[in-house]
């Protein structure tokens, strides 16, 4: 199984050891694609590389190998909004984790929409244990 992970890069780089330790768990279940999101030379400006357009094509491109896509959707990030959006047009499954914590309310547009698989949690053992719930479906 492939799997595109989704996580803030230019919106905030806070949960980046979050992030790999959430791909190190999707790992369990098959290929991810993007596990870059979690490395720590990837700062807010991303990519530094490759150009946007560069980015932007690569990044169409793996979610449209993907079978699945998770995206951590609880640090406010455009480019993950649209990585979703763009997921839902393709009809690829999606799981969203948000993390529970004080003052932080998920986005309507993503809670709203019953397409998206949204998995609250409060940890990385919670997250863990709702994956795996998740893929054992």
């Amino acid at each position: 199984m492939n799997i595109y992970f989704a996580g803030s890069i230019r919106g905030g780089r806070n949960d980046q050891e979050l992030y790999a330790s959430i791909i190190s768990e999707l790992q369990k279940y098959g290929t991810v694609l993007t596990e870059h999101i979690g490395h720590k030379s990837l700062g807010i400006d991303g990519e530094m590389k490759y150009t946007d357009k560069e980015i932007y094509e690569k990044d169409v491109k793996l979610i449209a190998e993907a079978d699945l896509v998770v995206a951590e959707v609880t640090n406010v990030s455009l480019g993950v909004g649209y990585e979703l959006g763009h997921s839902e047009s393709l009809k690829k499954p999606v799981v969203c984790l948000f993390r529970e914590i004080d003052g932080k309310k998920l986005s309507a547009m993503i809670n709203g929409n019953s397409y998206f698989k949204v998995l609250v949690y409060t940890d990385l053992e919670d997250a863990s244990n709702k994956l795996k719930e998740f893929f054992n479906k």
